[in-house]
């Protein structure tokens, strides 16, 4: 049996117990209790969570755990010197120390992520990076495994670096029926953005949200100004001064950018051809969309596959 402990900050956020679902929902796909699940806190006893009410923790250090996780608090708070040093003589105590969301600011200054790869919330990427410039922070992962240590994105993106210690610790096919069971429509890999390109275009009418959603249908054909104004029932001169009013980019740029999202994607599912992908996104050949990846990512598709599969490469 595992021995799972997740730690909570005072005020933490209720998203962080989202987590423990995945090993509870483990035990239940294996038929036995593979993870014992325990709520930590420095002093034990109640801790208040975001929506003021209290949940019943164990101290820390009664007993040894083989997977710790760190919650996210509603602010920037740093750890006491007691969890500091705790969380320091996990790294070699614990198989595992990981945080969730801004989690990973405790973790940093604990002083256990420098020259690490880690990822936070998007919106606390900068503040992370600037307070601790020895840790390599990747601001558009979901969630990264670097030796010992993981890191998510925040909010849902704990879940998902919780599915991802399922897989290291169960294989692939208890972890893929455990979202299923979850009801987790797609398990993201780590190395996803956090990112999406519709929700970045934020457009306001109608009529440009059909075009976009044309555009999304139909990545594997060309798309030209005039269909996407037809989509919107425009012409297309009024469709480009108002797509662009209305998103800040031209009609051609957002195309691309959804191209990208769904190449990244099925590079992310990893079971085409990188040839295909290129061809399903509509880019047509693999060197265009490795030029595109260039310019938006600066990563070619490969990198952004292998980046995909961190438990292949641990």
């Amino acid at each position: 049996m595992l021995c799972v402990g997740l730690i909570l900050p005072a005020g933490f956020h209720v998203m962080s117990y989202a987590a423990l679902a995945a090993f509870d929902t483990a035990n239940l796909i294996a038929g036995e209790e593979f993870y014992a699940v325990s709520i930590l806190s420095e002093h034990g006893g109640p801790v208040p969570n975001s929506f003021g009410k209290a949940t019943e923790t164990e101290p820390l250090g009664i007993r040894p755990f083989d997977t710790l996780l760190v919650g996210a608090g509603l602010a920037l708070t740093p750890p006491s010197p007691k969890l500091a040093t705790f969380l320091r003589e996990a790294i070699t105590d614990a198989r595992r120390v990981a945080s969730i969301c801004i989690g990973t600011f405790i973790l940093a200054e604990a002083g256990i992520l420098d020259g690490r790869r880690v990822t936070t919330h998007w919106a606390w990427s900068q503040e992370l990076q600037r307070r601790f410039p020895k840790v390599r922070v990747e601001m558009d992962r979901i969630f990264i495994a670097d030796g010992p240590v993981w890191t998510s994105a925040g909010m849902t993106a704990g879940i998902d670096m919780a599915l991802g210690l399922v897989e290291r610790d169960m294989g692939g096919d208890i972890a893929r029926a455990t979202a299923k069971m979850m009801v987790v429509h797609h398990r993201r890999a780590g190395g996803q953005s956090q990112h999406s390109a519709m929700l970045e275009l934020d457009a306001k009418s109608d009529r440009v949200q059909d075009a976009l959603a044309f555009a999304r249908k139909n990545l594997r054909k060309p798309l030209k100004v005039d269909q996407l104004a037809q989509a919107a029932r425009l012409s297309p001169r009024q469709f480009s001064r108002v797509f662009r009013l209305e998103t800040g980019q031209s009609p051609a740029r957002a195309v691309e950018n959804l191209r990208l999202e769904a190449a990244r994607y099925m590079l992310e599912q990893g079971r085409l051809p990188i040839e295909e992908v290129a061809r399903e996104a509509g880019f047509g050949d693999r060197e265009r969309m490795r030029r595109s990846f260039l310019r938006t990512y600066s990563q070619t598709p490969q990198a952004v596959r292998n980046a995909s599969y961190p438990l292949a490469t641990l």
